[in-house]
């Protein structure tokens, strides 16, 4: 590693936000791989997401037989920044062929961040033939966590398109309200995806409570 190299490493780790952003940029430009695994190993500690979307951009511009396994071992990482930034640029680099590398461990995953950029990168990788069954999947997710967290579980189902409205109508049934309620909201954001997340919860929840028919004629 060169003088120069240093330095932009170092200024990836300096205190000022702005000097951190400008050195992702600048390895970014540069296109070398010498910076993978500084690049990898800051992903996993940089505070700023402005930067970290930067990071994953620079490891974007890096070939991808140079950077795809180095990814797949931070996606096992026992720090759940590693392994969103991680799945989050896989999602920047698209490589279908890293699909099975989404696992259902990675789907279900304690960390709400982790598990939020894990739906939105299988529904980015997912083949054709295999959207149902990754709607099995997300089914599971419902009524998890906080708004934020159902949002993004819903927005996952919604650009599954038809492929989750089974999974969604079977779960409209459970007999937990929070799942219901959740799936019902969701199916209506897939039908109409200009509605608003908190108007569909109201209106799942007026279905959920008064039934379909009484619920479609106070809405």
């Amino acid at each position: 590693m060169t003088a120069q190299h240093t330095r932009l490493v170092k200024a990836m780790g300096a205190e000022d936000t702005s000097v951190r952003l400008q050195a992702a940029m600048a390895v970014g430009a540069s296109a070398d791989a010498v910076f993978l695994e500084s690049l990898v190993e800051r992903c996993a500690v940089e505070p700023d997401f402005f930067v970290r979307d930067m990071l994953s951009w620079a490891l974007t511009r890096l070939a991808p037989e140079t950077t795809l396994s180095r990814l797949r071992q931070e996606l096992g990482s026992g720090c759940g920044q590693a392994r969103s930034q991680a799945l989050h640029t896989l999602s920047k680099i698209k490589d279908r062929t890293t699909w099975g590398w989404i696992t259902c461990d990675l789907l279900r995953d304690a960390d709400d961040e982790v598990a939020r950029t894990a739906w939105r990168v299988a529904v980015v990788l997912v083949p054709e033939a295999e959207e149902k069954g990754l709607a099995e999947e997300l089914v599971r997710q419902l009524g998890r966590g906080d708004r934020d967290v159902r949002l993004s579980l819903s927005r996952a189902l919604v650009d599954l398109g038809e492929a989750s409205r089974p999974a969604l109508e079977r779960a409209a049934g459970h007999p937990d309200p929070a799942v219901s309620t959740h799936a019902r909201a969701t199916e209506v954001l897939r039908r109409n995806p200009e509605a608003g997340f908190d108007a569909a919860i109201e209106e799942a929840k007026r279905t959920v409570v008064l039934g379909p028919e009484r619920g479609a004629a106070e809405a």
